[in-house]
Parts: C-alpha cells; structure tokens; sequence
C-alpha cells in the first residue's frame, strides 16, 4: 500500500487531500474547519482530518507532496521587481521578511508544521514540490473519464505561469505551453472584480451573476486598450492600467480614467447601471478568450476531449459556451477547481508521473461526486443535537423524503445536511439549502432572509440526470454545478410588453419560467445534475418532489450566510440554522422544526462572518 498526502496552503483555499494506491481517498479546505472564509494557512485541520479518515498516521505516509515550487515563485517576486523598479518597492519591501523568513525555506516549515501532527514524524525525504499548474493539470486529466485530452488551466498567477496547455495520455501529461505573468486571464478578471467594488479571490462569481443584468459596451475598450488579444487565445495586457504588479490595489487612475469612474466603495455605493455593463463587458471579454483558446487547442492537436482546471474553469458561464460551441466532443472540469484542488492534483502528479504507475479509467466518476470530506452516523448526530438543546425527531428514509418534499411544497427554506462533505467551492446537496424552484419569491426570500446576500444573485437546479434535457438545452450530465445552460424554450414565461422595458435590478423579480426561482435574468441557469450512483439521499429526495409536483428541480445554494465557509459539522449546522430565517434542518435521519425550538437558542448570526 502506497499512501500520498497532498498539500496546498499559503495563498489561499488551502486544503489536504490522500491518495492510498492512487485512489482518492478524500479531501477537504482548511476553511471548513477553522470557519475563515479561504483560509490560507496550513491546513493543520484539513491533514488531520484526511490522515484519521484514511486511519493513517503522519509518520505511516509514503509520500507528502506540496502542490507549488516556492524558489520558483520567489525568483518571479525578484524579476517582477527588478522589471518595474522602483515603483513596486512597497510591495517588495513588505513581501520580503515574509519570504526570507518563513516562505523561501519553506520544506522546513513544512516539515515543523507536519511534525505538529505525529512526534514520530522524523523524515522530511518524504517531502516533495510539484508546479502549481502541473498540479491543475494533474487534478483534471487524471480524474476524468478520458485516456486523452488537452489540459486548459487558467488562473491568477502560480510560480510564473497564468495559463497552461498540456496533454494527457494514459499515465502521461505534459505541459506544452505556457503564458506568464504578469499576463493573467485571472488577474484580468480579479482586476474588474476589484474595481466594481467585490472582494478579490472571492467576489469573481459575484461579478459573473451580475453581468446577465448589463451590456457588453465596454468590452471593444478592454481589448483596444488593457488586453491584446491573438487569434489562437493568447495575449498580452497593457500594464501601465494595472497596480497588481507592483502595488497593493488591482487598478490604477489610468484604468480608473479609461472607464470614467473610481472603484466603487461597497460600504458607500449602491451597484448602478455602469458596475453591471462592466460586468457584462469582461464576462464577455473572458468568454471570447477561452473560447478562441479552446478553438485552438482543438486545430492544433486534434483530441476530441478538453479538461479544466484553475480558478478560471470555475466561470460556469465561460464553460458553458465551450460547451454549446461544440468544439470539443467531451468536456470534463475538476470540481475544486481552484487552488483547493492543487493539492490533490499534487498527489496524483506524483503517483502518475514520478512513481510511474499505470492509470486505469473510471468512466463514472472517480471524484465519487466530489463527496470526499467528513461524514457523520446518525447517533453522532443525535448525540451532538441533544448536547445542543435542539428538539427534533428521527424518521426512516420514506418518512424523512415525504416530510421534507411536504415542506418545500409549502415554501419552507430547508437546511440539508447529507452524508460526506463536498470538496470544492459548490454545494451539491451534502451541505446544501434548498427549496421549491416553482417560487416565485424563492430567489428573494432565500438571498435576503437566509442567505443575507446581494439581492441579485441567482440560485442553481438540482435536477434529476436523467430529466435533465427536459427541462434545459444541455445534453451531458453537469455533477459539479460548472456549467451555465438555457431553460428549455417550452419552459419559459413570455415576458410582457412592460416588463421587457425593464432594466438591471428591475428585471430581478419577473416571472421567465416554470422554474423562476433558479432561472436567471438572461434564461440560464447553473445547473447540476444528480445521479442516484453518488448521492442516492439527494437523489431520492428529488425523485419524491417530482413524483407530487411532476417537477424534477430543487433550488441548491451552499449552507452558510454570505461570508460563511460552507458547513461541516452538525454543530456548524445547526447554528447557521438558529441564526438564519431558515424553517427546517433535515441533518441523517433527524428533522428539526424552527418553531420547535427554545427561543433560547437563537443567535446573532448576520455579522457574525465579515462580508465577503
């Protein structure tokens, strides 16, 4: 039995993942555990829980990979800073103890961080560095169902490299090319975030859900003035309108000057009409490159399968339009997209391409569904209720189904809390809220009472794989939640003459389907598709709706309040639950009623996270 730990930590999203003979054994973000959105630091929490969950101790593991090479990133810091001098002295200057500190060395403190986990712990050999975007590339061929495919990740930045190229085959993947910073799609679109006031490495998917409310009238001036962009998708960025390299802002007054407008200040400032047309303007602008960059990788090395990685294959939107252009035949994108999943591409980078072992195809899924974190019995879920003072009851799986459909029916918001924990940034009915897709006040009552959020951000389906072309122009399965496909023209409401002259916001609250609480303002909708092989509750629990409403969907969004890492333990649970407008918490086998409850045990939960 081989064993490898992989690590990814110091930037942000930090997480573990273990592989024992090259299967994924499980996986999980530092934030879950510690409750800071992203956690960056090393995930202490996250190791401890996959080393118990494998029954492994630390000093039993054959391997520990770290999912970047940090001399690499160091020598990048350097020659930024010698290419702009002096004007990044700032930054460089406070980077710098940092790095010389802690950062550069980092294999000793890697290994006085393990050490923390097992006394016996005594071999820092065992410790190994992939590349950052290797490890990307690692974390989407090697799980997809594919024995070739090119290999498209996209980011912020890693050591040098923003967007790579590579092809997978069999045990094999290289990298082919590579494009550097500072010329990052990511950064680009982090850049925008910024500047339309939403946090970076954070609030990307905020100004994705905003764009279907603008028009793209900016988009010819980010490509005549911040962006050059060639036929085959690469390209360069102008950066005398950008602060990233050299400074601690995204954008400076030349950016600022070229669009007429400061950032916007979200404590001070409402979003306006110009933040939603920016919006649309580089969602497009994004859309058009990975679309031109897909094109081209498709003519040049004619495989017929495409696999993503990288916060940027994390716009569901961009990779729906791959999807509907029909470049590729096959598309498969790694559900913990982000640097989260580094550290398990780190380890299978290691399995395949150091020790040189032979891949076997799981052509259903071997990311079990992306449920690769903690998991609870059911009499440690009554055990810990009880401890909490929660008045509940325990039903059989028939029971459960009928009770919890009964109550999406009347409206209620429901907390679900089913089996093991999802890995990546997407809820997909593990850690989930959901609720009756046919509301018509479900969006807004589900943003401003339980989710305490934007009110314009959309919801996702969770619909039955098999109902799935029924109901939306997509004719593959979407597990993760990763790709954005338009509702079924004969499920759409004929918008009326008065509120086709609506704009922005106005539009939020028009009827467009039979499913309005998850279709967005342009028709779309983020869609996951459920199979009864990887989550047979969630599965059987929508099946149940179906059979009384005739409609396969559930609304999905993540169990936490905006700010919030997803929910990991019952107790997380049930005091997002007490602290929210949420009406039921269905956690195993048990239901809890908010109006059962001790008044008692309500919480101050709204600020309790900061904003993100």
């Amino acid at each position: 039995m081989i064993s490898i730990l992989g690590i990814s930590a110091f930037y942000h999203d930090s997480a573990a993942a273990i592989l024992i003979d090259g299967k994924i054994i499980s996986a999980a973000q530092e934030e879950r555990f510690t409750r800071i959105k992203h956690d960056s630091n090393y995930p202490f929490n996250a190791v401890e829980f996959v080393l118990k969950y494998s029954n492994l101790k630390l000093s039993e593991v054959d391997h520990i990979i770290f999912f970047e090479k940090p001399f690499l990133k160091f020598e990048r810091l350097l020659e930024t800073y010698t290419a702009f001098a002096p004007k990044g002295f700032t930054q460089f200057s406070k980077a710098m103890p940092l790095w010389l500190k802690d950062k550069l060395f980092q294999k000793k403190m890697l290994f006085n961080e393990l050490k923390m986990h097992d006394k016996n712990f005594k071999d820092d050999g065992k410790i190994f560095f992939s590349e950052h975007h290797l490890s990307h590339a690692a974390s989407a061929f090697y799980p997809s169902p594919f024995k070739e495919a090119v290999v498209l990740t996209a980011d912020g930045v890693g050591e040098w490299a923003t967007t790579t190229v590579a092809v997978g085959s069999g045990s094999n993947l290289e990298i082919k090319k590579e494009i550097h910073f500072p010329h990052s799609l990511g950064l680009l679109y982090s850049a925008f975030t910024y500047y339309t006031g939403f946090k970076v490495n954070s609030g990307e998917y905020k100004l994705m859900g905003l764009a279907p409310y603008g028009k793209p009238i900016y988009s010819d001036k980010i490509t005549n003035h911040l962006i050059d962009i060639k036929d085959d998708g690469s390209f360069r960025m102008d950066q005398d309108y950008f602060n990233y390299a050299t400074g601690l802002t995204m954008t400076n007054d030349k950016f600022h000057n070229l669009f007429g407008q400061k950032p916007r200040d979200p404590k001070k400032e409402q979003l306006t009409e110009f933040h939603m047309n920016i919006a649309a303007s580089i969602q497009k602008v994004t859309e058009d490159i990975m679309l031109k960059l897909a094109r081209h990788i498709k003519d040049e090395y004619k495989l017929s399968n495409l696999c993503l990685a990288g916060g940027v294959a994390l716009n569901c939107v961009a990779n729906g339009k791959i999807l509907k252009e029909n470049i590729f035949e096959n598309i498969w994108i790694q559900p913990a997209a982000g640097d989260a999943g580094g550290s398990l591409g780190a380890a299978l980078a290691f399995w395949y391409l150091e020790l040189k072992k032979e891949r076997s195809i799981n052509k259903d899924d071997d990311m079990q569904g992306s449920y690769l974190g903690p998991e609870y019995s059911n009499e440690s879920v009554q055990q810990e209720l009880k401890n909490l003072g929660a008045t509940f009851e325990v039903l059989n799986d028939e029971d459960l189904n009928n009770k919890t459909s009964d109550m999406i029916i009347n409206g209620n918001a429901i907390g679900w809390f089913q089996g093991r924990m999802e890995f990546g940034p997407r809820a997909l009915g593990g850690r989930s809220i959901i609720g009756d897709p046919r509301s018509e006040k479900m969006q807004k009552i589900l943003n401003l009472k339980v989710k305490y959020r934007e009110s314009f951000r959309p919801f996702a389906p969770s619909i039955l794989e098999e109902k799935v072309n029924d109901w939306f122009d997509l004719k593959v399965v979407s597990p993760f939640m990763l790709i954005v496909s338009r509702v079924k023209e004969e499920k759409l409401v004929k918008m009326s003459e008065e509120d086709e002259k609506l704009f922005g916001i106005e539009k939020l609250n028009i009827k467009r389907s039979e499913i309005p609480a998850v279709t967005h303002i342009d028709y779309t909708a983020r869609i996951q598709t459920v199979s009864r092989k990887t989550n047979l509750k969630y599965y059987n629990l929508i099946n149940n709706f179906y059979d009384k409403t005739n409609c396969p969907v559930l609304i999905n969004t993540s169990f936490n309040v905006r700010g919030e890492p997803i929910v990991n333990t019952p107790k997380d649970a049930f005091n997002c639950f007490m602290g929210t407008e949420m009406d039921n918490l269905v956690i195993g086998n048990c239901f809890l009623e908010k109006t059962k409850q001790s008044k008692n045990l309500k919480i101050k939960y709204k600020d309790k996270f900061e904003l993100d």
